[in-house]
């Protein structure tokens, strides 16, 4: 175990995973077929959106069952700025700002709200968001939905489209994981973590449980507008159902099956959502809901932590049930008629004191 954690904590070590992912991550497009493409870019795309929503539950402890709204706002962002023939970076900071702002709004209300109180609030933005979506048809293309083609490939790169579209959300992607990532490992996740344990322990040290949770919701939101852009870029259509309380449902159950509170479990949980209808389908399509609660149930039962607590469950059992994975000997007690061992182990009750 020591010579694992030396090797982990090694700058080389890591490094070198590091350009190694890199390497996989520029080499994968080119050589897999056009259909591991598209999927492997729909899992990056909801593992975004469960990303945001592992900031605002599992790493805040605040319940939200309304992550998939901000998903479905960026896509109709999205949509309208490339009809409208915007320039695309625009496009990009609007998918991503409007429903940061829209979630600051509704954080500013709900933040001081608890329980079953705030996942009321957030319940009701997928139950408004469809009938809103289908009567602003102006800008959303009412019920029939919306669609955009901008993420074909440019002619100088020689890609086909499916190798561009993945190149785009491994890159946009990678980058919004990377800084959630020292987000949560910073000073704000550790206060994010006060205030998921104990909102009066947090208030004694100086932290704000209203605005740690203000932030997180926002952060959350503004996540979940990069999602619905790269929504947009891989799928290029959105309607009415993109943003329904159903999806909203299996993604906060990705992020529970994934791992709450945990970078890769964000990513099992895209993972999940996009491969589970797929897998259950193939078995009887008149079963995919049944067969999915099947499997929520029974990863929560074998693993309570989600999929990304795996290789510690693993582990355990090669270590005997000991999280250390290994098992050492039981220490002898010493006698009372040594002297030498009555010395020995006063000198230790010392140093541990």
């Amino acid at each position: 175990m020591a010579q694992a954690a030396s090797l982990k904590n090694n700058p080389w070590v890591r490094w070198g995973g590091v350009v190694l992912i890199a390497v996989v991550l520029l080499v994968a497009p080119l050589v897999l077929p056009e259909f591991a493409n598209q999927t492997i870019a729909r899992i990056g795309v909801f593992a975004v959106a469960v990303l945001g929503l592992n900031v605002v539950m599992g790493y805040t402890g605040q319940v939200s069952l309304g992550q998939i709204f901000f998903v479905g706002v960026g896509a109709y962002v999205t949509a309208y700025g490339v009809n409208n023939d915007w320039n695309i970076v625009l496009v990009f900071l609007l998918a991503v700002l409007i429903p940061g702002i829209a979630g600051l709004l509704v954080a500013l209300a709900a933040a001081r709200l608890g329980g079953l109180a705030i996942a009321m609030v957030t319940i009701a933005l997928p139950i408004v968001g469809v009938p809103l979506a289908k009567r602003l048809s102006e800008f959303t293309g009412g019920s029939q939905g919306t669609s955009a083609r901008f993420s074909d490939a440019p002619e100088w790169t020689g890609l086909f489209d499916d190798q561009w579209q993945l190149y785009i959300v491994i890159v946009i992607g990678a980058a919004t994981f990377v800084l959630t990532r020292n987000l949560v490992r910073g000073k704000f996740g550790r206060a994010f973590g006060i205030v998921k344990s104990n909102e009066a322990v947090a208030s004694s040290m100086g932290i704000s449980p209203y605005r740690y949770k203000v932030l997180a919701f926002t952060i959350a939101s503004l996540i979940g507008g990069v999602a619905g852009f790269l929504y947009m870029v891989v799928v290029q259509y959105t309607s009415p159902e993109t943003m329904s309380f159903g999806h909203s449902i299996t993604l906060l159950a990705s992020m529970v099956i994934g791992g709450a509170g945990s970078i890769i479990g964000s990513l099992l949980g895209g993972a999940y959502y996009v491969l589970a209808p797929q897998l259950t389908n193939l078995i009887d399509p008149n079963l995919t809901a049944a067969l999915q609660g099947a499997i929520l149930l029974l990863i929560l039962f074998i693993l309570p932590g989600g999929l990304v607590s795996l290789p510690r469950l693993w582990r355990r059992k090669r270590g005997g049930g000991r999280p250390g994975g290994s098992v050492s000997p039981e220490p002898t007690p010493p006698t009372s008629s040594s002297p030498a061992s009555h010395n020995t182990q006063t000198e230790e009750e010392r140093h541990v004191t």
